[in-house]
């Protein structure tokens, strides 16, 4: 399969992942051949990129039943939570946990990192995408930590729980399109407040989930909020999720603002290192995660563009791609691959 921009999409390419909608429920299957109308449609959807089809890139395959499973349940118990802070009902969180927890197992015990993240997202589903893609990158960082099994569950329920405050702050002030006034950037910044006063409402979550929730703003430096904690004083939980929280943020596009493309994502959280976030843990982040996802497309300062089959370990930004097309007449050519980093005079200019 290929991720290819929505712009790029030809009717009769075939969809490769699923796409889902806020509360679960499967709004397009993989396997379904897109139409003009679906096309159209997912731009209204502001769906920039898809996974279709392709036999030359059969050996990228991404797609985890098992996963796309617990995500979708975790998708709809997290609607239900949301709706019932909402409306101020009674929340049984234990039991709407439950599917949370056992996303972390799966995730702990069988996950694969190029199966679990880059799932598209829509301007409906984005709140609880991020919050289940925040979980699941917080929990390759907590392996790669070698954390205890007790703690990568605490680490993964507060990763996705990490913005449960926001229901608390007026759906205006969420989604509004431009800057926020003075007023409403100080009510926003108490999100992590409230979410920590809805979850000590539980006896059933522990003080590890509250804190990584209530300091996930936190900054190394002391210049974050809602308390301006900094160094040791932040919780290691609140730390992980902290970096998973931006990366997973700026590589989306809001209604606000455009996202930042793959290696200016990257480069945020290393240019953040020592001053927003923990070195430490910025360099195992390093070490889990490449820039640039499988099955993208890349141009390279040679003129050629490539699509990424493979990362090389301890190097992110050079991956190995293969070459389906000419890039000036976009007509197939027997494919080739190149190892970038056997290349190093070759750099990536951009993603296409």
């Amino acid at each position: 399969m290929r991720l290819e921009f929505i712009n790029r999409i030809m009717v009769g390419d075939v969809l490769a992942k699923s796409i889902l909608t806020s509360d679960g429920k499967i709004l397009l299957r993989s396997g379904v051949s897109l139409t003009e109308t679906y096309i159209e449609k997912l731009k209204e959807l502001d769906v920039y990129y898809v996974y279709v089809e392709d036999d030359r890139l059969d050996d990228i395959y991404i797609e985890d039943e098992k996963l796309n499973e617990l995500k979708r349940s975790t998708m709809k118990n997290m609607a239900t939570i949301v709706k019932n802070l909402t409306n101020n009902s009674k929340v049984n969180l234990k039991d709407s946990l439950s599917r949370v927890e056992e996303l972390m197992e799966y995730i702990i015990e069988m996950g694969d990192v190029n199966k679990s993240l880059h799932d598209i997202k829509t301007h409906d589903n984005y709140t609880y995408m991020h919050s289940i893609d925040t979980g699941i990158m917080a929990a390759f960082i907590g392996m790669n930590m070698k954390l205890s099994k007790e703690e990568l569950r605490n680490l993964g329920v507060g990763a996705i729980l990490h913005d449960i405050g926001k229901v608390k702050v007026k759906s205006d002030i969420i989604n509004k399109n431009g800057a926020l006034t003075e007023e409403e950037l100080t009510e926003i910044k108490r999100h992590p407040i409230y979410g920590a006063e809805i979850l000590k409402k539980n006896i059933y979550i522990p003080d590890a989930v509250i804190n990584a929730v209530l300091q996930h703003h936190e900054r190394i430096d002391g210049l974050g909020y809602p308390y301006g904690l900094e160094g040791n004083q932040i919780s290691r939980l609140a730390k992980i999720v902290c970096i998973c929280d931006v990366y997973d943020a700026v590589s989306s596009d809001r209604s606000y603002r455009k996202k930042f493309s793959p290696n200016e994502a990257y480069e945020l959280v290393l240019s953040g290192n020592g001053s927003m976030f923990d070195e430490s843990i910025v360099k195992i982040f390093k070490d889990t995660f490449a820039v640039y996802p499988l099955g993208c497309c890349l141009k390279l300062s040679n003129g050629v563009e490539g699509y990424v089959i493979n990362q090389n370990k301890g190097f992110p930004d050079r991956p190995i791609l293969r070459v389906l097309y000419d890039s000036e007449t976009r007509k197939p050519i027997p494919f080739y691959e190149i190892n970038l980093l056997e290349h190093t005079n070759i750099t990536v200019v951009d993603t296409v």
